[in-house]
């Protein structure tokens, strides 16, 4: 057993917690850019698009994010690409990510009352304009609050790209219940750690769906 001080523990562990935050914050971002984009085709005109845009949606809501980190993982080696276990986790996260904020923000959309659409096409404001100018900016202050609440499933999420190899919060406290045969004290820290992140983001979305008055 190797001898490792509270303080080792705690610094190993924080730095693990620094990978679940940026892992997190990539995966929310570019999750969000491509959920917008599949949010879009989710409403199009074009039935091919919305078509598509559904199959995404029920494809990534539809199965395990940890079949997905595999699939991406080990899917791209098979043509032969190297893809490191930061690349695969982030790429994982984003499409599980970008299908559920799509989902989200088309049923924040569509609860827009039909007479807005209308009276923004009276105005002779194309789909693009009316969405821009009119709908969206509504939508947008009833998709805050789930969100954000959303954002908490993308942290814990984070949490299964241990299982190849993603040295993150779970990871690290793995290894070190590994050396230190503690493993009830470890990974009590570890459930604190996401503690830390999760619970202000729970806490700010129940405080946007009181103050804004939208369901979360």
């Amino acid at each position: 057993m190797m001898d490792f001080s509270f303080w080792d523990i705690t610094r190993n562990l924080l730095i693990g917690l620094q990978w679940t935050l940026l892992l997190s914050l990539v995966a929310f971002i570019c999750g969000g850019i491509a959920g917008l984009l599949v949010m879009l085709a989710r409403i199009s005109d074009n039935l091919t698009l919305r078509v598509l845009a559904r199959g995404y949606i029920e494809l990534f809501q539809g199965t395990p994010l940890l079949m997905q980190l595999f699939m991406v993982f080990f899917g791209i080696a098979l043509f032969g690409v190297d893809v490191s276990a930061w690349l695969a986790a982030a790429t994982a996260l984003t499409l599980f990510t970008s299908a559920f904020l799509a989902e989200i923000w088309r049923g924040c959309v569509e609860s827009i009352p039909r007479g807005q659409w209308e009276a923004s096409a009276s105005l002779a404001l194309g789909r693009l304009e009316q969405l821009r100018h009119v709908v969206l900016p509504q939508a947008l202050r009833i998709a805050i609050a789930p969100t954000v609440g959303f954002s908490v499933q993308v942290v814990k999420g984070t949490a299964v790209t241990s299982i190849i190899g993603f040295t993150e919060l779970t990871k690290t406290g793995g290894m070190l219940a590994n050396a230190t045969f503690e493993p009830f004290m470890i990974y009590g820290l570890v459930s604190l750690g996401y503690f830390i992140l999760c619970y202000p983001l729970s806490l700010s979305a129940r405080h946007l769906e009181r103050r804004l008055h939208a369901p979360a």
